[in-house]
């Protein structure tokens, strides 16, 4: 760990930090959405928000959404760095990948056709993003159920800067990877639009690690397609109606295991529509969105096919109002179903649903007190009522400093497929909800003319009726136990130059008895307790921008199943490793062209993300983007 915190002092020491604006994602004068519903400054709120913004995003051409995730603070996303097509699970504060919500433009996506319902990152390209705002702690009585460790909104492109204008870029690079993108967007007084096709190719390396060096493992290979269409009508100065239309398909190669070559072919699909509506109020906004997503998946082995299949409905009506001013209120109602498509099963085509009714209140005081005190009940079609609730607090010091603390519930509820899916997979229809308890506080604050910035928090997550594969069955019995703390310091000493860095802490137990004897045991399997990213970037003139950045994971532990009897599993230990990234763009024609190269693994460290499978070396991509 030493080591790890002297190598990264002398890169900060050696040049500054990588200038872009997440730098200022705790700005206390920063706006967001997703804590509330409804827009609210960093200072008003005691929740723990960060953004990516907007220009991130465009500097992020040659990564993926899961690399852009995986370089922000309490966030591991595993598989980020290894293949294009490996499957990639998001950690957030240590919580597995089911445990955290995504929203798209605040309208949550699910996918019932798996086992624990968690969106595939890997459908999503970044060109389609505008910015990401990431909500920490139990965020169930907004959202609902699969908030348990937070929420990830991510929010698409709008509307443009004129009645007609042309964006698009290209990117090419290491493992003959290609991404190319083309759109148009427009604004006038009735409608706004932003229509964006993409695509990705690579050969990928070979997923599995060949040990002999001499097998000759196949490269894996990926092809993604996806087309984004928004549109918002304005109805008049009051109502506005914005359908959106998405379309996201990829296929790859992916090997037979751990160690071991393949010729294996897989394909996923997302089907992705709905509207949000909005009517202005004097002192307040209904607003009211639906979204459906249909998921399809295949897999193809040497055992054969398989194909998972599914739909899932969202509709959330909610009204904010201000009762007076100091005191604001959100109610609404949220119904979702989600359904297995395989006539297969003992009960064909299954389905369940949540019809979901919520109230919050939001009081501001005029001596910088902020609290937010809410409820959610929850009724399920199979396993009946759960509530939720949410209590956080904020004091406002002189504008510069914030103390704050939250206490909340959550809830995941057990999926479709948990529910009535395979039996081999240990389906369980009496499964109950998994229910959680979320303990933060907190200190941010921003001085020396908001060129310093700090945060500082600690968390503490209980999750009790844990869900877990027992004698060829789920059911529940287990209990977590996750607690750690996140560190992060911006500064921006001028406007050249800007400095970020963070440490988060994590660790957690699983609590469980079998057989009569306590089996407790650490499981946060591949994420380390200890995670320090750093950055330096420098804007050398109006044109030209340079960046370095790292990303340090402490060790980790991982799973190795035997393929041959006894099919046990194994515990192995993974080593701590730095990665070194860079990056820089030179910007033309008056800010319309942008060129750039994005250099990863500079070192050409050698690293494991999933034990048995590949990580790239030194990898850089190049290209340009283009706003007309």
């Amino acid at each position: 760990m030493t080591r790890r915190l002297l190598t990264l002092s002398a890169l900060l020491a050696a040049m500054y930090t990588q200038a872009q604006d997440s730098t200022n994602a705790k700005s206390l004068d920063q706006v967001v959405i997703t804590a509330t519903k409804y827009p609210v400054k960093l200072s008003e709120t005691g929740k723990v928000v960060t953004v990516i913004g907007r220009e991130q995003i465009e500097r992020s051409s040659g990564k993926s959404l899961a690399q852009v995730l995986t370089e922000q603070t309490g966030i591991i996303v595993n598989g980020a760095n290894s293949n294009p097509g490996k499957d990639k699970s998001i950690f957030l504060r240590g919580a597995s990948n089911d445990y955290t919500l995504i929203l798209l433009d605040g309208i949550p996506v699910n996918d019932p056709s798996g086992s624990g319902g968690a969106f595939d990152l890997r459908l999503f390209p970044v060109e389609q993003i505008d910015h990401i705002e990431i909500l920490k702690g139990s965020q169930s009585t907004l959202y609902g159920s699969d908030a348990v460790a937070g929420v990830i909104n991510i929010i698409t492109k709008k509307k443009g800067t004129k009645a007609i204008g042309f964006n698009g870029g290209a990117t090419y690079g290491s493992f003959n990877t290609f991404t190319g993108d083309a759109g148009v967007s427009g604004h006038t007084k009735v409608v706004d639009y932003n229509i964006n096709y993409s695509y990705t190719n690579t050969d990928g390396i070979s997923e599995a690690v060949d040990t002999t060096g001499k097998a000759a493992f196949d490269k894996d290979g990926f092809t993604r397609q996806s087309v984004q269409a928004n549109l918002a009508f304005r109805v008049n100065d009051k109502i506005k109606i914005a359908p959106y239309y998405r379309y996201s398909h990829y296929k790859g190669d992916f090997d037979a295991d751990a160690f071991t070559d393949g010729t294996n072919t897989f394909r996923s699909l997302l089907n992705n529509t709905g509207a949000i509506a909005t009517i202005a109020l004097p002192k307040g906004t209904i607003t009211a969105n639906y979204g459906y997503s249909y998921s399809k998946r295949n897999y193809v082995t040497g055992f054969g096919s398989s194909f998972f299949r599914g739909k899932f409905h969202s509709g959330d009506v909610y009204l904010t109002q201000a009762l007076n001013g100091q005191v604001k209120m959100l109610a609404g109602v949220n119904y979702q179903s989600y359904q297995l498509l395989d006539t297969t099963l003992e009960k064909k085509n299954p389905e369940t649903s949540i019809i979901s009714p919520y109230l919050s209140f939001f009081i501001q005081s005029d001596n910088g007190l902020h609290v937010e005190v809410g409820g959610r009940y929850n009724r399920h079609s199979e396993f009946g009522s759960h509530f939720t609730y949410s209590f956080n607090t904020s004091y406002l010091i002189n504008q510069e400093v914030k103390v704050f603390a939250n206490i909340s519930s959550g809830f995941k509820a057990p999926t479709v497929f948990e529910l009535f899916g395979p039996t081999f997979y240990g389906s369980n229809p009496k499964l109950k909800p998994e229910q959680s308890t979320n303990i933060e506080a907190g200190v941010q604050l921003q001085t020396w003319q908001h060129k310093l910035q700090l945060t500082a928090t600690g968390f503490y997550r209980d999750i009790k009726d844990l869900i877990a594969y027992v004698g060829n069955q789920s059911i529940n019995i287990d209990e977590q136990k996750d607690k750690g703390a996140e560190l992060e310091v911006t500064v921006t000493p001028d406007e050249k130059w800007s400095i970020k860095a963070s440490y988060t802490y994590v660790t957690g137990n699983i609590y469980q008895t079998r057989s009569g004897k306590d089996t407790s045991y650490y499981n946060l399997l591949r994420r380390p307790k200890s995670t320090i990213v750093a950055s330096v970037g420098y804007q050398a003139t109006k044109q030209l921008y340079i960046s370095i950045a790292a990303q340090s994971l402490g060790k980790r532990t991982d799973l190795f199943f035997e393929s041959v009897p006894p099919y046990g599993t194994i515990p192995v230990n993974l080593k701590a490793y730095t990665l070194l990234n860079a990056y820089a763009e030179y910007k033309l024609l008056d800010n319309k062209v942008r060129l750039f190269v994005d250099a990863k693994n500079l070192t050409d460290a050698s690293y494991t993300e999933v034990y048995g499978y590949n990580t790239p070396g030194i990898n850089i991509q190049g290209g340009f983007r283009i706003n007309l």
